[in-house]
């Protein structure tokens, strides 16, 4: 008689079949269907170990460094980390045992006991991938051991097979001391370190043999994440917080380790809670000499550009160690003749006596900070960040001081829009009252006169700009819809980065260098007059909006990032960057107004470049009520350009200690110095002619026809051109009578308005040639007085020392 197929199950031949019973039989099942494929997953682990040989290290640990290069891709501006890669290599006789018995700590408390793998670890990290669909992790010291001496860093299973394979063999070849002698000489510790040798040399300025418990548990606490753990970045962005926490993870394991009797070195309990307390000291990084010059800050701008950059998952395509050594061809957007055209500008303009670095006093350091901006891409063309980078790591075309009245073109587009024209008249009087309780003053206060300058009751927005009229900006800003907050709109858009606490305010996909603005808060009433911190860069991306018809671009420097093989991992598309911040019309409204301040007003030193120009002056007080920065920000059809000068840390006092501290002086020299030579070759292109926009004014009493000015009357002219035509300055006639005597001289400033000579403009200030000349800039016709700066400055009197 045949065996019952349901025996087999669990049923007996006279019976029905048994619950428990059937549960027993169905366990065996499973337990042998696990031998068979743990037999299978053996075999498969045998036959790995066998095929899969240790590779060569020399060719696979050969990190590559990362080169820069200027706009174009072929000449070089420097590298990130030489291919030696500063490594030190130690011996395992010469490898603290300090430094070990932190590494085993921090990374692997399990390394005197297992064979190479965390099963596991590996076990664990496996489900963990499934659920989450990560390819993370679980790695003990042998196996990052293998992946920095042979293998890569990508994210795949093969590569983890290989790796464990890989780790198993390299534990029965060498010793414990060896494998953990060979990690600690070439694991990367951030700032370019490979090694715990050149990482001690870097964040200690000692060599590893004579680090102290604290500094050898919080080297090796750095390694988790060496470039969110960086002591220079910690602090109170949380960096400084989790460094502690893991220094302190790491004391413990330290502990646990001596209670085992596996700590190779000497050291109590009582000094372990005691470091606990606070991390080590750590000394101020010092500059790589590679990196002198301006050399430095380029390259720091690119890398933190790098750093900045995130794919579609919002991830970082780049992490500081792939920057450093993984072979990364960037080119940039520099241009070698303009990063020249910057530094000999600064250094044939500035005051010689007036220093960059003066180590005994500091305070007295005259910093200079200067951006050019191609008008129609963003593209960061050229810079000067001050001094050499081995003597002060501050990049001041990057960090900048306060903007001045370079804010006032941001005033006159939002005033545009929300319905005035240019042609709209604002108070010239000083001595404005405004809400906040102070009083506005004007440039060329003196004993005298210590509210400066009047320029007439009712003036018009050209004038304004011309003049840099502190009082007509103030009520403009006034006279908006949302008041300051519609100005700090305006420039946002533009291309002028909130500051942290305003940082939702910014337009998506916003990017800027750097990030973010200092003090720029949009309800501050004197906002118009740039008490706002801006930088350089941000500046000259700014004017740049106005000149490319109103369409902002974002500022960058990086264009294309190539990898070792040879692919291209990144190139910035222009399309991502555009945003229009203001229309075509208000950009073109504004663009006129600042060319009248190169032709007219306080900017005539810029006019000397041969491409037509449109720019601002700027000047800002401190707190004391001193001249603190001096600006002239400006632009041609094709390049925009910002000029800054500050004191000591950004806010020092610059009148009575410059020649000329106004933004017609220096800054304005040292833009036309820039500019020129970058604009000679260029094929001459013509601003777009003025819209005259006219909307509907939110707030009566600011009419045209408050100037009280004569209509002119158009003159027949066979010289017309359309541009006089236009401003009914003339009347275009084919053949004039015999009689008629045709002229082409214009008669106003904009068409159907009046004009008024300058003879008989009672209140505005005579401002003779001499007086110019001898004041070294156009901006004022007298000297300031209590700290407060002359005619192309952003200058309001405050009690409180209001930004000016």
């Amino acid at each position: 008689m045949g065996r019952d197929p349901k025996s087999a199950f669990g049923a007996d031949d006279g019976g029905p079949l048994d619950k428990k019973a059937l549960a027993a039989r169905i366990g065996k099942i499973a337990a042998i269907g696990a031998l068979v494929l743990a037999l299978i997953g053996s075999a498969a682990v045998i036959i790995s170990y066998n095929m899969i040989s240790i590779p060569s290290a020399n060719a696979a640990f050969e990190a590559e460094s990362s080169f820069v290069y200027y706009a174009g891709g072929k000449k070089e501006i420097g590298r990130f980390q030489a291919g030696d890669q500063n490594r030190d290599a130690l011996s395992p006789e010469e490898m603290p045992a300090l430094v070990k018995d932190a590494a085993v700590a921090a990374e692997d408390r399990s390394f005197y006991e297992n064979n190479g793998i965390d099963l596991k670890g590996i076990a664990r990290t496996l489900f963990t991938n499934a659920t989450t669909g990560s390819q993370g992790g679980a790695s003990t010291i042998t196996q990052q051991y293998v992946k920095n001496l042979y293998l890569s860093a990508e994210r795949t299973y093969s590569r983890k097979v290989k790796e464990a394979v890989v780790s198993l063999k390299i534990s029965r070849q060498h010793s414990k001391d060896e494998i953990l002698t060979g990690y600690l000489n070439t694991v990367y510790f951030g700032r370019g370190a490979y090694g715990v040798q050149t990482a001690a040399k870097t964040y200690f300025r000692k060599s590893a043999k004579d680090l102290n418990i604290k500094e050898a548990a919080a080297l090796t606490a750095i390694l988790n994440n060496p470039n969110g753990f960086d002591p220079e970045k910690a602090g109170e962005d949380a960096g400084g917080t989790e460094l502690l926490g893991r220094y302190q993870y790491v004391l413990k394991g330290m502990a646990e380790l001596k209670s085992q009797g596996k700590a190779l070195s000497e050291y109590d309990e009582a000094t372990l809670e005691k470091a606990k307390e606070s991390l080590p000291k750590f000394p101020k990084p010092k500059a790589d000499s590679r990196l002198g010059g301006q050399k430095g800050h380029v390259l720091t701008l690119v890398k933190n550009e790098l750093k900045s950059l995130k794919n579609e998952d919002g991830e970082p395509l780049f992490t500081e160690e792939e920057i450093d050594s993984k072979g990364l061809k960037v080119t940039t957007t520099l241009s070698a003749k303009a990063m020249k055209a910057s530094e000999d500008a600064v250094r044939d303009v500035r005051p010689e006596d007036k220093k960059a670095v003066n180590p005994k006093h500091p305070e007295n350091e005259l910093h200079v900070g200067a951006a050019t901006v191609d008008v129609k891409t963003g593209a960061l063309k050229g810079f000067y960040g001050g001094q050499d980078y081995l003597e002060s790591q501050i990049n001041w075309a990057a960090s900048g001081g306060m903007a001045g009245s370079t804010m006032k073109p941001f005033t006159l587009a939002a005033a545009l829009e929300a319905g005035y024209s240019l042609k709209d008249t604002w108070t010239g009087e000083a001595g404005l009252e405004y809400a906040g309780g102070g009083e506005v003053r004007n440039s060329g206060q003196s004993d005298a006169d210590p509210k400066g300058h009047s320029y007439g009751e009712h003036i018009t927005g050209i004038k304004a700009m011309e003049e840099s009229v502190n009082t007509s900006f103030v009520q403009m800003s006034a006279a908006l819809p949302n008041g300051s907050e519609d100005v700090y709109e305006m420039a946002v858009k533009a291309g002028l980065p909130p500051d942290e606490q305003h940082a939702e305010d910014a337009p998506a996909d916003y990017r800027s260098i750097p990030a973010y603005s200092i003090d720029f808060d949009p309800k501050n009433y004197l906002l118009t007059l740039g008490r706002q911190a801006i930088s350089p860069i941000n500046m000259a991306n700014g004017f740049a909006t106005i000149a490319n018809g109103g369409v902002r671009n974002t500022v960058h420097v990086v264009s294309k990032v190539v990898d070792a093989k040879g692919e291209v991992v990144y190139e910035w598309d222009q399309r991502d960057g555009e945003e229009r911040a203001m229309s075509e019309d208000a950009a073109d409204d504004t663009s006129y107004a600042l060319q009248q301040v190169v032709e007219n007003g306080t900017g005539k030193t810029a006019g000397v470049i041969n491409q037509p120009a449109a720019g601002k002056t700027g000047t800002a007080t401190n707190a004391e009520d001193d001249v603190s920065s001096a600006w002239f920000a400006g632009y041609t059809p094709q390049l925009a350009t910002a000029v800054m000068y500050v004191r000591g840390k950004g806010s020092g006092k610059l009148d009575d200690w410059l020649d000329s501290y106004y933004g017609a002086g220096y800054p304005a020299e040292t833009w036309a110095a820039i500019m020129g030579p970058l604009t000679d070759d260029l094929e001459l292109e013509e601003f777009p002619e003025p819209a005259w926009m006219d909307g509907i004014a939110p707030q009566d009493g600011h009419e045209p026809s408050l100037t009280a000015t004569p209509e002119p009357t158009p003159t027949p002219s066979e010289d017309c051109s359309k541009k006089d035509e236009r401003k009914k300055l003339c009347i275009p006639i084919e053949e004039p009578e015999e009689t008629q005597k045709p002229t082409d001289e214009p008669t106003d400033e904009w068409p159907g308005e009046e004009t008024t000579p300058d003879e008989s403009e009672s209140t505005d200030p005579e401002v003779t040639e001499t007086a110019c000349d001898w004041f070294g800039d156009c901006e004022s016709s007298s000297p300031p007085a209590d700290g407060n700066n002359g005619g192309g400055n952003n200058d309001t009197g405050t009690a409180e020392g209001a930004t000016q």
